[in-house]
């Protein structure tokens, strides 16, 4: 891959990264419950639109 590409899949990374850090966050704080912050941890960014939604 050239050097454009390799910082997309980075960005891509750390997007995912940070909606899993955050719905983990919400989770928490709304649940505090391991498993449920696990799975949300895994839905990253659906729980995160769905939590701003809800609201």
């Amino acid at each position: 891959m050239n050097g454009r590409s390799n910082m997309s899949v980075e960005v891509v990374r750390q997007g995912i990264s940070l909606g899993a850090a955050l719905a983990i966050a919400i989770s928490w704080s709304k649940n505090a419950s391991v498993l449920w912050a696990i799975v949300h941890g895994f839905l990253s960014w659906l729980y995160v639109a769905y939590h701003v939604l809800a609201r």
